[in-house]
């Protein structure tokens, strides 16, 4: 299943708030960020890292 760049795969709802909470709204946007960036945000937990991380592959991407 590919998810398109300009919008977020489906992870839990406390870790779609903490990415819009810090200003992620597309997938597009989370190419290069640090991926212990993201786990310090409140409710990003590690499937999550691991479903955005895969999404990002998809389009030969990665977090940083």
């Amino acid at each position: 299943m590919t998810t398109p760049p300009d919008t977020l795969p489906k992870i839990g709802a406390p870790a779609t708030r903490a990415l819009h909470g810090a200003g992620y709204t597309t997938l597009r946007q989370l190419a290069g960020v640090p991926r212990s960036e993201l786990a310090k945000l409140h409710g990003m937990g590690p499937k999550a890292l691991g479903i955005l991380q895969a999404a990002l592959e998809e389009h030969n991407l990665g977090l940083g």
